[in-house]
């Protein structure tokens, strides 16, 4: 009769071991720092294995922020939870799982560029999925290539 319930402490226990705390959005401009699990991407990333590039903008931080929502909501299973003075927070739930990541967007108005940050909550290894979204977004939001004269 203990056996599952020692069971369940055991996969609890390890759950709460590899789990990273959500981030409470909106609380400072800078993306919090990712942690040392491979699972995170980040414009601001110490490691090169965890870094990506930002994205410039030619408009209005105002404009930029909303085409950053439009290519942040354009993910499927996003829920938008934050939205201000120019930082946008989602969840992202996978398929079949449904393990949520967290993904911020930070559109600096004096560098004008996106900045971004796709974590993993839950275990270390994501298969590429933060670093492959944050690809697909960029991408929504890469400047149009300037007309030739």
């Amino acid at each position: 009769m203990m056996r599952p319930l020692v069971l369940a402490s055991l996969v609890a226990s390890l759950i709460a071991i590899t789990t990273h705390p959500a981030r409470r959005a909106g609380d400072d401009p800078m993306l919090p720092p990712c942690p040392d699990t491979p699972n995170c991407v980040s414009t601001e990333a110490t490691r090169a294995s965890q870094r990506v590039p930002t994205v410039p903008f030619r408009e209005a931080p105002a404009a930029a922020l909303a085409r950053a929502k439009a290519a942040l909501l354009a993910e499927s299973r996003t829920t938008l939870t934050m939205e201000r003075d120019g930082q946008l927070h989602a969840e992202c739930r996978s398929f079949l799982f449904r393990f949520v990541d967290d993904v911020d967007i930070v559109v600096d108005p004096v560098a004008h560029v996106y900045r971004f940050r796709s974590a993993s909550r839950v275990g270390r290894s994501d298969l590429g999925v933060n670093r492959k979204r944050i690809a697909r977004i960029s991408a929504r939001l890469a400047p149009p290539p300037a007309p030739l004269d």
